[in-house]
């Protein structure tokens, strides 16, 4: 009995079917690198950042009692002013929260509405914020009046300047999440802005502890 003939290889043989791994582990390779840089490239950001408050408090802790017969904490904070200001930033910390969960889900019209909420707590911080400043402007308690509130007007500002450039970032993430998705890059800058939020939030923990309510009970 005869067997039947094969088809003829064409040829190169049968490399029309095989699958350059080799390319496509190289395009992963680049990809998890990329992702890996970008967030240790952040880390070394924040390790920054914690520098620049660490000396801003230390300012504050050498000249916060120098009041130059001029008012002094008591005199000035409105604590309960000051109290919702801080569980707006604590809530839009928690609502953060939710959307990163969202986005673990890849539910993104859920994380859109927690990122949404995240950003009326930051205004709200932010509103709160800016009266405080105009309140102790309208008393003559402006930052050259004395050390004490030279070192306040800085510490306190430089902080909601930060809460001030991550409402535009996220302003700015969700027009891109809108247009573009949840593409790899969209997700890693929400990972990052999370970090930066979270990290506003225990900065303020510590302004709200050693700033208002150590001025205020002592």
């Amino acid at each position: 009995m005869s067997t039947p003939a094969h088809p003829p290889v064409p040829e190169g043989g049968f490399d029309f079917f095989v699958v350059d791994t080799d390319h496509q582990d190289h395009a992963d390779h680049d990809t998890t690198g990329h992702e890996t840089g970008t967030v240790l490239g952040f880390w070394i950001y924040l390790m920054s950042d914690c520098l620049i408050f660490g000396i801003l408090f230390a300012v504050y802790a050498v000249l916060g009692q120098n009041y130059a017969a001029g008012p002094s904490p008591a005199d000035l904070f409105e604590i309960e002013k000051i109290l919702l200001a801080t569980a707006f930033l604590l809530f839009s910390s928690i609502t953060y929260g939710f959307a990163v969960i969202n986005m673990g889900q890849k539910n993104q019209t859920g994380m859109m509405l927690w990122l949404a909420i995240t950003g009326l707590f930051g205004m709200g911080f932010l509103v709160m914020e800016v009266l405080e400043f105009e309140h102790l402007w309208h008393l003559g308690a402006g930052p050259g009046a004395s050390a004490f509130l030279s070192s306040f007007w800085f510490l306190v500002g430089t902080h909601g300047l930060h809460v001030a450039t991550g409402m535009i970032w996220l302003i700015v993430l969700m027009i891109q999440i809108q247009k573009h998705g949840l593409t790899p890059e969209n997700t890693r800058r929400v990972l990052c802005l999370s970090m930066f939020w979270h990290f506003l939030d225990l900065i303020w923990i510590g302004v709200f502890s050693f700033v208002y309510l150590t001025g205020v009970l002592l």
